[in-house]
């Protein structure tokens, strides 16, 4: 993506947590760190993106990755999942938002924020008009 800046890795806080739960000591214990949200799960059954690594825990082939879109600039669309096309699509048409990558295992509840970066143009815009969501029509 020709916008992405700012990018920010967590895989130094994922390997020290990989690593203090395989510890002898064991300062984490498994359901610690599988511990996914039910609604994270369904979201990455349904808009996930398969990752190239399995999952560190379970070893399953199928890890997926969410990606959250975060800023002002979105309106009520803040908060929202969003594919890569759809990211691609999203640079050219708001001038900040914050990206948020999260891996996630359906298998045993395995997940963990990954990356974090800033996608636009750099233009200021307004956030869009708000529409009437199926929350506002039947509460």
């Amino acid at each position: 993506m020709w916008s992405r800046r700012e990018e920010v890795d967590y895989a130094l806080q994922r390997r020290n947590t990989l690593q203090a739960l395989r510890r002898p000591q064991r300062s984490l214990e498994g359901s610690d760190v599988c511990d996914a949200d039910p609604l994270l799960l369904r979201a990455a059954m349904h808009h996930g993106e398969e990752s190239t690594v399995p999952c560190p825990i379970c070893e399953a082939p199928r890890l997926l990755n969410l990606n959250y879109v975060f800023g002002e600039q979105l309106g009520q669309y803040s908060g929202r999942i969003k594919s890569t096309p759809e990211l691609e699509e999203m640079q050219g048409e708001y001038g900040e938002f914050t990206v948020r990558v999260v891996e996630v295992c359906t298998d045993c509840g395995w997940n963990h924020m990954i990356s974090s970066y800033l996608l636009g143009d750099g233009v200021k815009r307004r956030p869009p008009r708000r529409q009437s969501t199926v929350e506002d029509i039947y509460g």
